[in-house]
């Protein structure tokens, strides 16, 4: 990353971080009236101008536990601008399964070893201790609907997975995606906390209960 760059992104001191991380645990612990827990992403709020969209809490258990399915036992998972799965993941997974979010925002970095920083216009910009096709499974939505964002995510994408893609992104990618990544849509419609403009969809590579009705 340039020196320009790591400017730009809120550092967070240990200090800072600890702080962070002891708010989230104990607002994961509150409940409303009703006991349920408030939806969020360790109660971190969107940020539309990093082009952030929620899942909706039925999407987001819905895709945890295809890709819980899909990366089988001892299952590893890269989480590549998916926050919202990757907390759902947290909840659902079995201890054998290893999982990483990879995040532009580092406020995600109150997940401690799991965040991965990812800047998509550096798709293979990513620390040693990644290795390449480590992951049985990589779950993306590519922060920008467009060629270029979709095309560098897609690099990144390759690199990570053993095999295995579930992409979530625009139904006007299609063909872009099919070219890219080999992966094909889902009859599973995604949705989110809020309408978005453009129609949503999930694509994969493999045989995916996404693709069977529910």
């Amino acid at each position: 990353m340039s020196d320009l760059e790591d400017d730009d992104v809120p550092q967070l001191s240990s200090h800072a971080l600890a702080a962070l991380q002891e708010f989230y645990a104990e607002q994961k612990q509150h409940t409303n009236p009703c006991g349920d827990e408030k939806y969020s992403v360790g109660r971190i709020e969107e940020n539309w101008q990093l082009s952030q969209f929620w899942y909706s809490e039925e999407t987001a258990l819905r895709l945890a536990r295809e890709v819980i399915a899909a990366a089988g036992e001892g299952g590893r998972v890269a989480c590549v601008s998916t926050p919202t799965v990757y907390q759902k993941l947290r909840e659902l997974r079995r201890e054998d399964m290893a999982v990483c979010v990879f995040e532009y925002d580092r406020r995600f970095a109150a997940y401690g070893e799991e965040f991965v920083f990812y800047d998509y216009s550096n798709p293979l910009d990513l620390p040693e201790s990644i290795a390449a096709h480590s992951f049985h499974l990589v779950i993306a939505d590519p922060p920008y609907l467009s060629e270029e964002c979709l095309r560098k995510t897609s690099e990144t994408i390759k690199y990570l997975t053993q095999g295995k893609i579930l992409l979530c992104t625009g139904a006007v990618m299609e063909e872009e995606a099919a070219k890219l990544l080999g992966v094909k849509m889902c009859k599973f419609i995604p949705e989110h906390t809020r309408t978005l403009a453009n129609e949503f969809r999930c694509y994969v590579n493999y045989d995916s209960g996404l693709d069977r009705d529910v």
